[in-house]
């Protein structure tokens, strides 16, 4: 094992542990390392698909890119994304291996797990000179000590010193980080080599005397405070859901927050835009009268499908389709577009057919086998007043079902193999596909928005944003952000010289 590393862990989930280790990445990919990110286990709705079609986190996804690198499932070889009731699909080196129970997953089968995990972190370690490994929820987690495979058993045995993150925004930062010791055991607290307090507002200066208490009561030195700065990268918790303000002369587009939302990270692109507002909605009376209505992703196409009916969402969005409101469905808000769902396997559950909403005539039938598979692909026709046909776009589809649309229906994208996906209708006010990134299409972004800007009788914007580079910027300055408030001589010590340093 070749690569020294560098752990961070947290008091809890959503205190920022995934973007510092995607700093971290960055840092030390400026400074001419080959560095590669490492969560042995993962539990997230949001994911991305490797070149090689294998199903990771996103954040390990964010990660990777921050260090240059491409993803790979060795960096999170380990995905759980919960499917209701107390179950979650359990993905093993981006393939899934089915759905397990929490019990079950925690009684039987983690530990199996633990041999998949140190393989994929020896591969890693065999081909990069750091790894920077992100631990899940908190080390203090008592009662699934035992069985846990993503925190301190992979610092102990990765031999890696620890990065404790506390969130100060939600409160009670002090305490978390001095119970989260308390609780840890003599050995595990000696792979704690500092705090890092994240998500601070107003004068650091006036903490400073609660640093010192924290550190004299924990022999713990904080490296530094991370001040609250909201850059323009994904984070995977449900937790970070947050809405863009509708600006001036701009375009409102709701998303329907799903119970089972997935990948709500494909949105990302169009609050990237300036004239762009996005708001997250569950209950259909905010929803308003919006420019563009989007159904996402989800882990269960029936159940949120029947969460739209109990909702009142369907009916709110017959009445959007006669007002002519534009409406897109995304991977299982496409399945739902469409008039039949059929689960003869209970992929989802013990439901076996379930009425779509009828607005594309297409059916959908469920399989065992997940699609996960980088697409590329043509726009089918004169969509969104292009003035040719032809436009390239790319994505990446996760899904468990195959849709086949009636043939009096257009197609969305030609692919690349011939196939087809996705369907519009005639006058482009209803479309659905299963590319997730679909947004990230700086030029078909760009032109759905001017479709939408020509309906509310606003001039077209000609400027093209290029996502990727600004995605490029943020992690930069991310990086930026953390050399600049942390002690970079004691992490860079910590690194070169591991848990003996």
């Amino acid at each position: 094992m070749a690569a020294k590393t560098i752990m961070v862990q947290g008091t809890g989930s959503n205190v920022g542990k995934s973007l510092i280790v995607a700093g971290l990445c960055r840092i030390l990919k400026e400074q001419g390392l080959k560095v590669a990110p490492f969560k042995a286990q993962n539990m997230a709705l949001n994911s991305y698909i490797t070149y090689e079609g294998g199903e990771i986190g996103r954040a390990q996804a964010l990660q990777a890119e921050a260090a240059g690198i491409l993803p790979s499932v060795d960096m999170n070889p380990i995905l759980l994304k919960p499917a209701g009731n107390m179950q979650s699909q359990v993905v093993v080196l981006g393939k899934p291996l089915g759905n397990m129970s929490a019990r079950e997953y925690h009684n039987t089968w983690s530990l199996q797990a633990w041999k998949i995990v140190t393989d994929a972190f020896h591969r890693l370690a065999n081909q990069y000179d750091v790894i920077v490994i992100e631990g899940a929820g908190s080390p203090a987690e008592i009662n699934l000590k035992d069985t846990e495979i993503v925190n301190m058993r992979v610092a102990k045995y990765a031999r890696s010193p620890v990065l404790l993150v506390g969130d100060i925004d939600r409160g009670g930062v002090l305490a978390s980080l001095v119970g989260t010791m308390e609780l840890l055991e003599p050995e595990e607290r000696q792979l704690i080599k500092g705090f890092i307090i994240n998500k601070f507002r107003g004068d650091v200066n006036l903490f400073l005397p609660a640093i010192e208490i924290l550190e004299r009561k924990t022999l713990v030195p904080v490296l530094g405070v991370l001040p609250y700065q909201k850059l323009a990268l994904e984070e995977e918790d449900s937790m970070s859901i947050q809405s863009k303000p509708l600006p001036p002369n701009g375009l409102d587009i709701v998303v329907i927050r799903l119970p089972q939302i997935s990948n709500f990270t494909d949105f990302d692109a169009l609050k990237f835009e300036p004239d762009v507002g996005v708001r997250f909605e569950s209950d259909p009376s905010a929803a308003g009268n919006p420019d563009a209505i989007i159904i996402p992703g989800s882990k269960n196409t029936i159940s949120d499908l029947n969460f739209l009916r109990t909702s009142g969402w369907e009916s709110y969005l017959k009445s959007a389709q006669t007002q002519g409101i534009p409406i897109v469905g995304i991977c299982g808000g496409y399945q739902m577009l469409g008039e039949k769902i059929y689960d003869p396997h209970g992929v989802e559950g013990t439901k076996r057919f379930e009425t779509g909403l009828g607005f594309i005539k297409m059916k959908t039938e469920f399989w065992p086998e997940k699609t996960t598979t980088i697409s590329n692909g043509i726009l089918t026709n004169k969509f969104f007043n292009l003035e040719e046909s032809g436009l390239d776009v790319k994505g990446y589809e996760i899904h468990m079902g195959q849709t086949i649309l009636d043939p009096s229906e257009t197609p969305f994208i030609k692919l690349d193999d011939n196939r087809t996906d996705g369907a519009i209708t005639a006058h482009g006010q209803i479309w659905g596909t299963y590319f997730h990134g679909i947004f990230d299409n700086d030029q078909f972004r760009r032109n759905w928005l001017n479709y939408l800007r020509q309906r509310k009788k606003l001039l077209p914007i000609t400027t093209l944003r290029n996502y990727k580079e600004w995605r490029e910027y943020n992690l930069t300055q991310l990086g930026n952000l953390i050399k600049e408030n942390l002690n970079m001589e004691y992490l860079m010590k910590l690194i070169e010289n591991g848990i003996e340093g």
